[in-house]
């Protein structure tokens, strides 16, 4: 598994199954070209814009509280036609309106006279300078819902996806006192799965009290927050009998060895999100957790969102689509890539009250994708 041979079969499946815009080239399902007639005749204009996004309530994970989150929303223009995009950089990121400005203003996308030249534009922009992978991603979902938009189509029907297999999406319950944690899961009983933070010292509390008021399924996400791996084992199995369905994150990401033994006793599957973050990160995982979790911010968008599903489905690992506090820009890029996970946790722009678009829709729990071309958004007049 681990030879060159492996990974170069492995990478092969998740480069060769990725449909890319240009192989579309502004044509609908009948093969009619509606846009050809305009490649080639413009220049993509790269503008962006900080904004901060204000959370409903304060949010706290194992390692630290917050009560806002600061994004960059950007548009790249063609020919008249603007696509939308999103930075949301939360702490831990290590990315800020700074570092996200700085990297944004070294992209010179009028050196690309096609739009849909998605791979050739997006490995410049992944090679410019390295990290700053939640400011790639702005670029690379923008540039996704302009390629849409040229070709009048949502992202998931160009990838031959079916919207109906969209799953449902958690509703995440931050670490809180219980008066407080009760609150939140009745704020939250449109939804059928609900994700709860745990890892600062009251999980047992937390679970119990909201089995206090609901029976609703529920997923934990620990945040790396248990230090030894047989207390580790001990909780899951309690966590099992309260009705939980898997455990993210439970120890810490450098913690290889003792992740995988968990994993093989586990009675829960285990899904890898600290500790995952690009495409190069998917093959070593396998054997050390049962799935993982993507996050279009930590991996640098839609195009490297779908070669890791893709990667990860080939070597029969659950696969989880993420998100951080965002607004509905963000949310429903990720959205598009739904209908091929296992679990989806898309709340991020229900958490905010000033989001400044609309687009994916969760209806009863479940996300509904629209047929609106590229990621699927309209921008409000908040932004």
């Amino acid at each position: 598994m681990n030879s060159r041979r492996d990974f170069l079969k492995y990478s092969g499946l998740a480069a060769g199954s990725l449909i890319t815009a240009s192989a579309f080239s502004g044509c609908d399902a009948s093969g009619q070209c509606k846009v050809s007639n305009r490649v080639g005749k413009g220049k993509m204009k790269l503008r962006f814009k900080p904004y901060d996004l204000q959370l409903k309530h304060v949010f706290t994970i194992a390692s630290n509280s917050r009560t806002s989150t600061p994004v960059m929303l950007v548009e790249i223009e063609y020919d008249g036609v603007i696509g939308y995009g999103e930075a949301s950089m939360p702490p831990y990121l290590g990315e800020s309106h700074k570092t996200a400005a700085d990297f944004l203003s070294k992209i010179n996308l009028e050196q690309f006279a096609n739009p849909f030249l998605l791979d050739d534009i997006l490995t410049y922009v992944d090679e410019l300078v390295a990290g700053n992978y939640a400011a790639k991603a702005s670029v690379d979902i923008a540039l996704h819902d302009l390629a849409g938009k040229l070709t009048g189509q949502p992202w998931y029907k160009l990838w031959g996806l079916n919207a109906a297999k969209a799953p449902h999406t958690s509703f995440t319950i931050g670490i809180d006192t219980p008066e407080v944690v009760r609150r939140k899961v009745k704020e939250a009983d449109p939804y059928n799965i609900l994700k709860v933070k745990l890892g600062g010292g009251n999980d047992k509390e937390m679970i119990q009290t909201i089995r206090s008021v609901t029976d609703k399924p529920l997923c934990v996400d620990v945040n790396q927050g248990w230090k030894d791996k047989y207390q580790a084992l001990d909780m899951i199995h309690w966590l099992k009998e309260k009705g939980i369905v898997f455990v993210e994150q439970p120890m810490s990401k450098k913690g290889l060895d003792e992740m995988a033994w968990l994993t093989e006793n586990s009675p829960l599957p285990t899904i890898a999100d600290e500790a995952i973050q690009t495409v190069k990160d998917v093959l070593p995982l396998k054997g050390i957790y049962s799935g993982i979790n993507i996050k279009l911010m930590k991996c640098g968008g839609m195009r490297a969102a779908h070669k890791m599903i893709t990667l990860a489905r080939s070597m029969n690992m659950k696969v989880m689509i993420g998100c951080m506090t965002a607004t509905s820009c963000a949310i429903s890029a990720a959205s598009q890539l739904s209908p091929l996970v296992d679990w989806a946790d898309l709340d991020g722009n229900l958490l905010i009250s000033n989001d400044c678009f609309e687009g994916v829709q969760i209806v009863n729990g479940k996300v509904i994708l629209n047929d609106k071309p590229g990621i699927g958004v309209n921008k409000l007049s908040l932004a």
